[in-house]
């Protein structure tokens, strides 16, 4: 008798998860009551909603509230684990636009359980829809309009903070001696801009690597990282050791805010306070 190869079990796994989301799809309710969350600004509002015990899984990034820790994790919004998803017999799944891959969501489909996609963006307006997206999504419409419309006010009146103008460089990693920073269209130039400071990053969208002359060019007066990111952490001795960010403002006065990455990017029912903080932290520096 012929022995199974390893991706042959792997495949009988996946069409033994596969019949049993089929069957829990054509017995679910009409209202969806085991969610997946997929993004720490869905898991978010979804908690704000009050609709956590909706919630069977959460993905990686969802660290917030503490309470979403205790749900099962399918892995990094960007790198789905199929197997994950389809264990925990899902009949909704709420994702951030950009969740993947694409393989682990078209195992969905073929499984007809639902994948709504929540749309992102770094602005007032994106947030709001994003709250609307996902309050539709729920079937609490109205409750989604009364959610959105305060956090909007948050944001609003944190954006009157002064940060005092200052010109900032979000650095999110150093790799082979450069830095990786944020330019336009990404959601550190969004709350900066909420926080009233300017991106020193300029010229390019996205995170890329700058070159040594580009950060001098920059002169950020300020650096922006993340918290408690472990490993992938820049510490303030690399940070300040790399020669061109030693050359600018931020370097020669050793200015740097540190923040959560999720509260500071997430662009969900926080970024009031996170548009909060940042401007007050900014402001504390150089008087």
């Amino acid at each position: 008798m012929s022995r199974l190869t390893p991706i042959c079990w792997l495949h009988l796994a996946l069409s033994a998860l596969l019949a049993l989301g089929l069957a829990v799809r054509a017995g679910a309710e009409e209202s969806p009551q085991r969610i997946v969350s997929v993004g720490g600004s869905v898991t978010e509002i979804v908690f704000a909603l009050e609709q956590q015990h909706r919630l069977v899984a959460r993905d990686t990034t969802s660290n917030a509230p503490a309470a979403a820790l205790e749900l099962p994790d399918v892995g990094y919004v960007r790198r789905l684990s199929p197997e994950g998803l389809l264990s925990v017999n899902p009949d909704l799944i709420l994702a951030e636009d950009g969740a993947g891959p694409p393989e682990a969501l078209a195992l969905l489909h073929e499984s007809r359980i639902p994948v709504i996609t929540v749309p992102m963006g770094f602005d007032r307006a994106a947030v709001r829809a994003k709250i609307e997206a996902v309050a539709g999504a729920l079937g609490l419409p109205e409750e989604g309009a009364v959610l959105a419309a305060d956090v909007d006010a948050q944001i609003a009146a944190a954006a009157q903070t002064d940060p005092g103008g200052k010109r900032v460089l979000f650095v999110l990693a150093m790799q082979g001696g450069r830095i990786m920073a944020g330019g336009q269209g990404t959601a550190a130039d969004g709350v900066l801009a909420l926080a009233g400071a300017e991106n020193a990053a300029q010229g390019f969208e996205g995170y890329k690597l700058m070159t040594d002359e580009a950060v001098l060019t920059a002169a950020p007066e300020v650096i922006l990282l993340m918290e408690g990111r472990g490993d992938m952490g820049v510490t303030d001795a690399a940070l300040f050791g790399h020669p061109a960010i030693a050359a600018t403002p931020a370097g020669q006065a050793g200015a740097v805010v540190r923040m959560d990455g999720m509260l500071l990017l997430g662009f969900s029912v926080r970024t009031g306070q996170a548009v909060q903080h940042l401007a007050a932290a900014l402001r504390g520096i150089g008087g």
